[in-house]
């Protein structure tokens, strides 16, 4: 026998060995993994939804408002533990998130798993803008509830965590939409307030139209220049 083949017969045994030895790894690995399925929805949100964190960012319980464990047609405040900017622009963001990707059962959701938060800035009379994928509409189930429930969840969560907002435009994909999902009038500002500091049901107020004027795709998360203010909501 050559000292070739004598060779190449040795290696092949070396693989033999090895392969061997790191089997029982490899199988503990993959049991690993079969016994923590992970569905497609947690893998996509893995890659697209990046966690915010700032330097200000501080552990504290949370108010989310998702549907009532008890009654389908009503919001409840559960308490979750957030890493919460102190920035408030951040801070509503890291919310928001929150709000979409973290429900605790997925009959208490009231926005679309796939949606996305594109933008959020807040300007300095305390209106803030959210800029949503597309999804956050075509998700939405159409009826007036369910669309109302929707907006109501954004808004309590932001007034019950935050303080610098005072009304909430909602945009999806840059633009001003007619409505939520066929009911709900998104041409309107939605007053920012928890249920404990609202009293009576709120009429929304009326959109300035400075609020969307020129909105595109692509809105920045910082306040617009102020060589250029948006004229501010009239008062009555």
């Amino acid at each position: 026998m050559s000292r070739g083949i004598k060779t190449t017969i040795a290696i092949l045994a070396a693989m033999v060995i090895l392969g061997l030895i790191t089997l029982p790894s490899l199988r503990r690995a993959i049991t690993r993994v079969s016994s923590s399925p992970r569905t497609e929805e947690q893998a996509r949100r893995e890659v697209m939804q990046i966690p915010i964190s700032t330097p200000t960012d501080v552990q504290v319980q949370a108010r989310l408002y998702w549907l009532s464990s008890t009654s389908p047609a009503a919001l409840e405040a559960t308490p979750v533990e957030l890493p919460l900017s102190a920035d408030p622009v951040e801070r509503s963001k890291q919310l928001l998130n929150a709000l979409i990707m973290t429900a605790p059962a997925p009959e208490r959701r009231t926005l679309p798993a796939d949606a996305t938060l594109l933008a959020f800035y807040i300007q300095p009379d305390g209106t803030a803008i959210a800029d949503f994928s597309d999804a956050l509409a075509s998700g939405t189930p159409s009826g007036i509830l369910s669309e109302q429930l929707a907006v109501d969840s954004i808004t309590q969560t932001l007034a019950a965590n935050t303080t610098a907002i005072r009304r909430l435009k909602i945009l999806i994909h840059g633009q001003e939409a007619e409505t939520f999902a066929g009911h709900v009038d998104l041409s309107v500002l939605f007053p920012v307030m928890s249920p404990e500091s609202a009293n009576a049901p709120y009429a929304p107020v009326s959109s300035p139209d400075s609020v969307v004027t020129g909105a595109s795709p692509a809105i920045s998360a910082s306040p617009p220049p102020t060589s250029a203010p948006l004229p501010q909501e009239p008062r009555h």
